[in-house]
Order: C-alpha cells, then sequence, then structure tokens
C-alpha cells in the first residue's frame, strides 16, 4: 500500500475528503492530510487525524510545527499527492507554482514521479471560466491527472458540472494511477 499525502482545500465538499481519507486508511493506505487555512475553518484537521491515525497540518509555521520544514518531510514521505477537494483557488495557486501555504509548498516540493491527482469541486460558472480552464490545461501538462468534476447539484443552489467527484472514483484514479 502506498504513502498518500493528500491535500484540501476549501469547499463545499470538503466532507467528501474526510470519507476519502477513511476508505484509503481502510484498504491499508497511509494517509497524511494537509488543509488550507481556510478548509480547516471549515473542518477541524483533527478529524481527519482520528479517521487515519497519521497527522494533518495547516501550517509549518507557530505552534503547528512539526519538523524544522514539514513541507519538505512531508513531499519527501508521499508516494502519491492527492488534491480534493481543489477550489478554484487552490487550482490556480497550484498551476502558478505560488508557495504561500503548506499545500502548495508542499505540492512543489513532491519529487519528480511522484503521481498526481486532482480532483475539483466548484461552482459550474466557475469551473467552465477560461481562466480555471487555463489553469486546469497547465496542470495537466505539468503532469497532474485531473479528474473531470461530476454534474448535479451543487452546494451553491446551481445545477451543473462542478460536484467533486464520488470518492470511489476518486479510488479508482489513485489506484489505475499507482498501478
Amino acid at each position: 500500500m502506498a504513502r498518500i499525502l493528500l491535500g484540501c482545500g476549501a469547499s463545499a465538499a470538503l466532507h467528501k475528503a474526510c470519507d476519502l481519507a477513511s476508505k484509503l486508511t481502510q484498504e491499508e493506505h497511509r494517509v497524511r492530510t494537509v488543509l488550507t487555512e481556510r478548509a480547516a475553518s471549515l473542518i477541524d484537521p483533527q478529524l481527519f487525524e482520528a479517521m487515519t491515525g497519521e497527522g494533518a497540518w495547516t501550517d509549518e509555521f507557530g505552534p503547528e510545527r512539526r519538523t524544522a520544514m514539514d513541507h519538505i518531510e512531508l513531499a519527501g514521505w508521499a508516494e502519491a499527492l492527492v488534491i480534493a477537494p481543489a477550489s478554484a483557488d487552490l487550482v490556480s495557486r497550484l498551476a502558478l507554482g505560488l508557495a504561500n501555504d503548506l499545500v502548495t509548498t508542499a505540492a512543489l516540493a513532491v519529487p519528480a514521479g511522484i503521481p498526481r491527482l486532482l480532483a475539483p469541486a466548484m461552482n459550474a460558472h466557475m469551473l467552465s471560466a477560461p481562466a480555471i480552464q487555463r489553469n486546469l490545461d497547465t496542470l495537466r501538462e505539468d503532469g497532474w491527472r485531473i479528474l473531470e468534476p461530476d454534474e448535479g447539484y451543487l452546494a451553491c443552489g446551481v445545477e451543473g458540472k462542478g460536484r467533486l467527484p464520488d470518492v470511489e472514483r476518486i479510488q479508482a484514479a489513485l489506484a489505475e494511477l499507482l498501478g
């Protein structure tokens, strides 16, 4: 089984990331979670720790710091990187190579050749915006596997494409990447 670094952005679909972490752990993967600050304001990182038996991080500075350079330790530990849910903000920052939080710095530090899977979740209009489509194309060119979002009723009240893919679909895509 693999060591999976799960990065989570702020999204109404964040509850599915908890389920994903739990199911991957049940498959005997080791899962460490990194949440953006906004995501951690929606769901306490301790929930991920309880689901996985592994650490969950939001910041590598201050009292949460666990090693001298958490982003390097986490990136070196990972055998696969999964970003789910990936908000419009997180997609854009990853595509631009920004390193302004622990999720993005860890993602940049993951060595070449490590499988990368991204599952966007956002409003249908945001997803179809040219800037987001360009950023998703950039991530594909950079070697990320992008799971197309599902269609249906979104938390914002809109119907359309933008739902985080079902956990089983994310698991299947990850299993395929891990070969």
